[in-house]
């Protein structure tokens, strides 16, 4: 699995919150990252965001997305 995209789904996985916590999260970023609302962030973006090391978060969603 390598990908670019983090969704809000992904962010729910990684931090354990709600649907619209995630949602909420994503929205800030862009707005720090000055993005508009068609634009998406990346996992890199997320990473620099949280304070995480970007092969930790791509592992944790690589176990997440190969146990379903």
């Amino acid at each position: 699995m390598s990908r670019l995209i983090i969704s809000a789904k992904d962010v729910q996985v990684i931090l354990g919150v709600s649907s619209g916590h995630a949602s909420r999260i994503i929205r800030v970023i862009k707005r720090k990252n000055n993005k508009e609302k068609h634009q998406k962030i990346t996992i890199t973006e997320f990473c620099r965001y949280m304070g995480f090391e970007v092969e930790e978060v791509v592992q944790v969603l690589k176990e997440f997305y190969k146990r379903k």
